[in-house]
């Protein structure tokens, strides 16, 4: 088995206590910057009603960053939350990502000093949460340590905000323990059944609903278990 990287063992070792999400975003963002060397990062998510939110950037070049993709509605951010994938670009004054996202390139060029931008889509199952944003002044690339760690971490970074909006009285971000609540455990494997998946990614796409819904995952199993919700078709 490859071993943790640097980023994700950081991630794991974060105590949950007393933790809001813009408390956890920070935290993740700081992570990355030290885990990867890379030179500012941001976190922003999408809301119930579809509206951007960033609830964490680590400076104001990663913040100015976030605002021009979104305002623009182009570059790597908006392309990894639209697509769902890793966009990872060595150096945004590139002639062939110039081309790929004119506008924002441009306005990159004259508006920040980021070279290197890299956006990992904090994804699980078929929902998008938001974008983490990494940034760098020199371009670079990543190694593929690096670049494993990178896309790794950002799983635990989305099971980490899904444990913490949906399950805010959990005891640890990882432990499916709180599938030993008798409702959350049947609906569980009511959407293990519907959807064909295992227990904990049916757990998953519990929290990713609750998470998109802006609700408790309790409230969801409720309505899980009581068929006012099917996952059924919700299968790709």
């Amino acid at each position: 088995m490859p071993e943790l990287g640097v980023v994700t063992r950081t991630l794991l070792g974060i105590a949950r206590n007393g933790a809001d999400e813009r408390i956890l975003a920070t935290a993740i963002c700081r992570a990355y910057v030290d885990g990867l060397g890379v030179d500012g990062a941001s976190i922003s998510v999408l809301t119930a009603t579809e509206a951007r939110e960033t609830l964490s950037a680590t400076d104001d070049t990663a913040e100015l960053l976030e605002e021009l993709q979104f305002a623009l509605n182009e570059g790597p951010c908006v392309e990894a939350a639209t697509t769902g994938n890793p966009v990872l670009v060595p150096d945004v004054h590139d002639t062939t990502d110039a081309a790929r996202w004119p506008v924002f390139a441009a306005a990159v060029t004259e508006q920040t000093d980021g070279r290197a931008l890299f956006a990992l889509p904090l994804q699980w199952g078929a929902v998008n949460l938001g974008v983490l944003d990494l940034y760098r002044r020199l371009p670079v690339t990543l190694s593929d340590a690096q670049r494993r760690d990178a896309i790794g971490a950002a799983d635990v970074a989305t099971l980490m905000m899904l444990g913490l909006r949906t399950d805010p009285g959990g005891d640890d971000w990882l432990d499916t323990a709180v599938a030993s609540r008798a409702e959350v455990h049947q609906a569980t494997g009511m959407v293990l059944v519907q959807l064909g998946v295992s227990a904990p990614q049916a757990l998953a796409r519990l929290r990713a609903y609750a998470f998109v819904h802006d609700r408790l995952l309790i409230d969801v199993a409720r309505d899980v278990v009581a068929r006012r919700l099917s996952f059924a078709e919700d299968v790709e």
